[in-house]
């Protein structure tokens, strides 16, 4: 039996369907579907349990023969996501369910050709706060988006959550400075990797374009402004995830020092927290949080366990008060989607059922705008009078917890006169639950990556594929140009203080100015503080 599996596994290796690439640490065979290669699971760093746990990446050990890129692998430690309700438990298609742990820097490559074309790069960093989620989704399933527009993509598992963000620099010295921003050094180490290989997988090492969704635009929000990852990556796209300002030394101190305490630790006693079972790390991610008061900014300031301005990896705030001079000449396209908030308002039964009154409305929005609230609802009743209260609510929101930020992180980019901006909204509604997610917060990134087959019949309507075809070349003609116009969408110009152009995408895609023009200025009041 043993000598049927080997020769079972030597019939696989020499199989024409299996392409072998050298990397820096030994070679990987990878396989081909739909004629692109596909490599998973590539280590591009060394496990960071044990001694190595909130240290910076190093190197991975090299490995002899050839090591198998054949399945996902590298799901870091995850915190808990935010509640949902029960039927939307895979809305956006199958969760990834591979067991956690620390051997987590590894990433996956999709190529049309292992050959000398210097396609564009796309590097792909997924979302979940900076706390949970993989590279690993189904959704991110990258064949189509390589095969149908010629480039070459690559997606980045790395450390989250406690693991990746837990600032001990204050409690432990020298050894632990750069531990709050050890997640967003493992990014700097895959885009060192990228460079590195890129032209041994079809690629071009001097385009490489960064995208990412919700937590992952923030990871993009936190390279354009790391000197670190100057010269790394060329062109950047914040979907969904633009951050103006991430924590400070005194909160994110003061979160360590709740962890140590939840955990029965001294903070002389660090090396103890380097062994403890990673289960136990995860235990105390939600209590520690808890502790923590409310953000001076709470519009602008989003995360607890995400990047530090720590004077070194992140010496400033990325956006405020201004954009990084450092990325000055790197182009930018930011967006999201029109109903962002309506898929975190689905727990709640009132805004399900459509059922929040008047008085409801007013009673949630306050705790946002406080002074402004009145102001707020009668605009945009005024607005949209057929809307319900929920339904307005959902606009609100949205605007509140993403819009005002990607507003304000283009136009200070777009302030500095260099590289353009394009700004735009995702405007297409799901059919799906009778239409109550209506154009939520993620319901774009099946048409980015042209995977709208994986999410389910209920998702589709007849336009929905020829837009996702617009879509995903609309994405790969940035990462190729710098510019993401192209013959499938209207003009598209860039987003300028005096116009604010931004290219409306739903099944007639259309170019409208200054779309919250009447509203923007209060929101922006409002997130001043």
């Amino acid at each position: 039996m043993a000598g049927d599996v080997d020769t079972l596994t030597q019939r696989s290796a020499h199989a024409t369907d299996s392409p072998v690439v050298e990397t820096a640490s030994g070679r990987v065979r990878g396989a081909t579907s739909d004629s692109v290669h596909v490599f998973k699971g590539i280590p591009y760093g060394a496990s960071t349990a044990g001694a190595n746990r909130f240290m910076r990446p190093s190197k991975p050990a090299p490995w002899a023969g050839v090591r198998d890129a054949l399945a996902y692998a590298g799901r870091s430690p995850q915190a808990p996501a935010a509640q949902q309700r029960p039927e939307l438990a895979t809305v956006w298609g199958p969760v990834d369910t591979l067991p956690v742990g620390e051997d987590c820097l590894t990433l996956h490559v999709w190529t049309p050709g292992l050959d000398n074309a210097k396609r564009p790069v796309m590097v792909w960093l997924h979302g979940g706060a900076f706390s949970y989620g993989s590279a690993n989704s189904p959704r991110y399933d990258s064949t189509r988006l390589a095969r149908r527009n010629d480039v070459v993509v690559v997606a980045v598992n790395h450390r989250l959550n406690i693991f990746g963000h837990l600032d001990l620099s204050q409690l432990g010295g020298e050894r632990f400075a750069q531990s709050g921003n050890a997640g967003v050094l493992d990014l700097v180490a895959a885009l060192e990797w990228v460079r590195e290989h890129a032209q041994r997988f079809g690629g071009d090492p001097g385009n490489v374009t960064i995208f990412g969704q919700s937590g992952g635009g923030g990871k993009v929000s936190a390279l354009l402004a790391m000197p670190r990852a100057k010269g790394l990556f060329h062109k950047a796209i914040i979907q969904s995830g633009a951050s103006v300002r991430f924590a400070e030394r005194e909160r994110t101190t003061r979160l360590a020092d709740a962890v140590l305490k939840h955990l029965g630790l001294r903070p002389d006693r660090l090396d103890a927290l380097q062994a403890l079972p990673l289960e136990r790390l995860q235990e105390a991610v939600v209590p520690a949080q808890a502790t923590l008061p409310r953000p001076r900014q709470p519009l602008l300031d989003r995360y607890n366990f995400g990047p530090v301005i720590d004077g070194s990896v992140l010496p400033g705030q990325p956006f405020d008060p201004g954009a990084p001079a450092l990325s000055n000449d790197i182009p930018l396209m930011i967006g999201g989607t029109k109903d962002e908030a309506a898929i975190f308002l689905a727990p709640d039964d009132e805004v399900w059922n459509r059922r929040i009154t008047e008085e409801g409305l007013a009673d949630r929005i306050a705790k946002v705008a406080g002074a402004a609230t009145a102001d707020l609802v009668a605009y945009y009743r005024r607005r949209d009078p057929a809307a319900s209260p929920s339904d307005r609510l959902i606009t609100m929101l949205s605007m509140s917890n993403f819009h005002v930020r990607s507003m304000l992180l283009a136009e200070r980019k777009a302030a500095r006169g260099k590289a353009p901006v394009w700004m735009y909204s995702f405007d297409w509604q799901t059919p799906a639950f009778g239409g109550a997610l209506k154009s939520s917060h993620s319901v774009e990134v099946p048409f980015v990556f042209d995977t709208l087959h994986v999410i389910g019949e209920g998702h589709r309507t007849p336009g929905s594929q020829a837009l996702a075809d617009r879509v995903s070349k609309t994405w790969a003609t940035f990462a190729r140009n710098g510019d993401p116009s192209n013959e499938s969408i209207p003009a598209w110009p860039a987003y300028t203080a005096a116009r604010r152009a931004t290219m409306l995408l739903d099944d007639q895609c259309r170019v409208v100015d200054d779309p919250d023009g009447e509203v923007r200025p209060l929101w922006s009041k409002i997130a001043a503080g």
